[in-house]
């Protein structure tokens, strides 16, 4: 059932509120299911392999293709350590996950060359995090036009490439990139 519209007097400019009303959303929000085991940390447990969507950990930090992704080469870049708050980290845990970030970016943009990227953490549950207690920074891979209604009214998101080909393309651009030597400061 596609969301009701409701239009009403705003004080912006526009003149016109709209109001997207989706009750599913609030099912979502209420049944969230709590895992018992944390999917970043099994994924830190283990080498780098596709079934986890890890493409690269270094000594304190590590880099996961996210599983539900807004685009293509949609990254997760976290601490290896099973913390929530940015401020538990280390200066050397900080840095190391900063020089990973600007590397997956990097990475990012030479496979997939977009004209744009998102790159933000949301820091908590009320801001939006789907796993608040460990840490972890989205980079998304954004083109002109790559937004639209779709998602919303079909319920439904096409990504134009398979996760496993994602994983194949992104990891050997990562690895060539860190093993160069690319995630000193």
């Amino acid at each position: 059932m596609p969301p009701k519209k409701i239009n009403q007097k705003a004080d912006g400019l526009s003149g016109q509120l709209s109001i997207l009303i989706r009750p599913k959303r609030k099912k979502y929000i209420l049944n969230k299911k709590v895992s018992p085991s944390c999917v970043f940390c099994m994924a830190a447990s283990k080498k780098p392999q596709v079934q986890s969507l890890c493409l690269l950990q270094t000594p304190m930090s590590m880099v996961i293709l996210n599983k539900y992704p807004y685009n293509s080469g949609h990254c997760l870049v976290l601490p290896k350590k099973h913390i929530g708050n940015i401020f538990e980290l280390t200066p050397d845990e900080y840095t190391d996950l900063m020089l990973l970030l600007k590397l997956t970016a990097q990475a990012i943009t030479d496979v997939y060359k977009p004209t744009g990227l998102n790159i933000g953490l949301n820091h908590g549950e009320v801001s939006g995090a789907g796993i608040p207690d460990h840490l972890h920074w989205h980079i998304i891979p954004r083109w002109k036009g790559d937004l639209n209604f779709f998602p919303l009214i079909a319920q439904s998101k096409v990504i134009i490439e398979d996760p496993k080909d994602s994983y194949k393309r992104l990891q050997s651009r990562i690895l060539r990139l860190y093993n160069k030597g690319d995630l000193t400061s």
